[in-house]
């Protein structure tokens, strides 16, 4: 998708980062294209897209281990420069003779990054100076190996406190590698960094717009779609909502939108979708209510992977049998995005499994209608701007996303109907204090989660034991990382006031501070 814009910008290898298609999309905030390969296909992708620069993504593996996944030698062979991250730091590292070792203390989360000698990478990027007068720079690390002595002919640029090559370079041939993560918001020079390799090292051009990429999309779904009809799983979340833009303006009244009322949706979301959308996207909305299917497909099901999965089967069977009811259908679309592939580890790469969402993990592995996934290569903020672009209202594009899987995803362990009930009462709560308070804008996705357990209370002077909930709220530029909300404790404490006093049943409301990683936003 989208190959004629990639040409002439960055490739990135895959060596299995959580965070490699987060290096991808920094790259693209730069309006530089950027395209990820695996390495097995590293040398058909520099052959295609003749790209300007290559970065080596970090991964889960040990340079260390038999096997281990190794730098393709088309790398060395382009000429172009190279930009190794953490894993791809030290595969680098140790395919030119320098010496790797496990680390005696392992590196996760934030550091201090201090340069000790001049590189054009780093040249003038700093958070600060020590004492010393030499900058440093706030990165966050993620790794237990670390590079001991830089290959000969490499400079060791930089160090932290507990790894002494955190950065070297080889300023001829234009490699580089360091040993955190530039692509993650929470080293704050990261972008620059990026931007130096990219548009100084590389010389890249800005050629990854809004406007070219929604005019791309729109070729590729007439190209893809011909003359047929696309059924659209629509959720009426910022996503489908997108997609069923882009195809609509692609070939018109050949989309229909399907709405399927699951049961497991929040306070309002179908009169919303109903009304809403149909309205502004000037097309039917079809609805199916579905909830007693879908809580007969979760019934029994307390693990988190088992009900996605349950889920996205249940989902694929509605749309299947009311596509026949709709024929002819020739194609099935979704709007699929780039962090419900990464986590669900099925795009290209070697990315371990986090967990699986039901439009990408959770589809049978043979289903009766091929898939139409325009906006399955971008990020969330990506697919925000198109919105726009497209004309669809703002409050619509910057709705808070909300899962897939729903509320199922929300009560924790069995899904039954009451605990669905309980949650969509306090979430609404939530949500609503939120937008009086002026604080939904300003974060960028919060929820509440019913808990498997119960606490004991004192409600009128009797003693009370009953379910807990949970509110989250998080800030995030990607989903990729996030932080969790500072909500003034007053907030919390009204908050949680409303939810035990109106929602029946409800002994305890506790707030999850955990950021992203380690946590997931979600909880399951």
């Amino acid at each position: 998708m989208l190959e004629q814009m990639q040409h002439g910008g960055i490739v990135v290898v895959d060596f299995g980062s959580q965070y490699t298609q987060l290096v991808v999309r920094r790259l693209r905030e730069l309006d530089i294209a950027a395209s990820l390969c695996d390495p097995q296909d590293c040398a058909a992708a520099l052959t295609t897209l003749q790209p300007r620069g290559i970065v080596l993504s970090g991964g889960p593996e040990s340079v260390t281990d038999p096997g281990a996944p190794t730098i393709p030698a088309c790398v060395w062979h382009s000429g172009l420069p190279v930009l190794a991250i953490c894993y791809g730091m030290q595969a680098m590292a140790q395919h030119f003779g320098g010496v790797v070792v496990r680390a005696r203390e392992r590196e996760f989360g934030g550091a201090e990054l201090v340069v000790h000698s001049r590189c054009t990478l780093l040249d003038g990027i700093e958070d600060r100076l020590d004492e010393a007068g030499r900058p440093v720079l706030d990165i966050w690390m993620s790794h237990s190996d670390h590079v001991l002595s830089a290959p000969q002919g490499f400079v060791a640029v930089a160090s932290t406190a507990t790894c002494s090559v955190a950065v070297f370079a080889q300023e001829e041939k234009r490699y580089y590698g360091i040993q955190f993560h530039p692509e993650v918001s929470h080293t704050p020079c990261g972008l620059r960094i990026l931007e130096r390799f990219a548009r100084v090292i590389c010389a890249c051009k800005p050629t990854w717009t809004t406007q070219r990429i929604a005019e791309q999309l729109i070729v590729q779904i007439q190209e893809q779609a011909g003359h047929g009809r696309v059924l659209l799983a629509l959720s009426g979340g910022v996503d489908s909502s997108v997609a069923a833009a882009l195809i609509h303006r692609a070939i018109g009244e050949r989309l229909v939108c399907l709405f399927v009322d699951t049961g497991l949706l929040r306070c309002g979301d179908v009169t919303f979708v109903e009304q809403t959308l149909a309205r502004h996207l000037g097309m039917p909305v079809r609805t199916v209510h579905a909830a007693e299917a879908f809580f007969g497909a979760l019934a029994g099901l307390s693990d988190p992977e088992t009900k996605r999965k349950a889920l996205g089967a249940c989902f694929i069977a509605v749309f299947e049998a009311h596509a026949r009811e709709l024929e002819p259908i020739d194609f099935l679309a979704q709007g699929t995005i780039y962090p419900d592939v990464i986590e669900s580890a099925r795009a290209k790469g070697k990315a371990h499994v986090i967990k699986s969402h039901h439009n990408v993990g959770g589809l049978p592995e043979v289903m009766a209608l091929p898939l139409l996934e325009p906006l399955r290569e971008l990020f969330k903020d990506e697919v925000r701007a198109i919105g726009l672009e497209l004309g669809l209202p703002r409050d619509l594009i910057m709705r808070h996303p909300f899962p897939g899987p729903g509320l199922a995803v929300r009560v924790l362990g069995e899904v039954q109907p009451h605990a669905v009930a309980t949650l969509r009462e306090a979430d609404a709560i939530f949500l609503e204090e939120l937008t009086m308070a002026g604080f939904m804008e300003k974060t960028s996705q919060a929820f509440a989660v019913y808990l498997p357990v119960n606490s004991v209370a004192v409600m009128g002077d009797a003693r009370h034991y009953g379910p807990v909930i949970a509110l989250r709220a998080v800030v995030t530029n990607d989903f990729m990382t996030a932080t969790s909300a500072a909500l003034p404790h007053e907030f919390l404490e009204r908050c949680a006031r409303r939810i035990v006093n109106e929602v029946k049943d409800i002994s305890r409301v506790v707030y999850d501070i955990t950021s992203k990683p380690p946590a997931t936003i979600e909880w399951e």
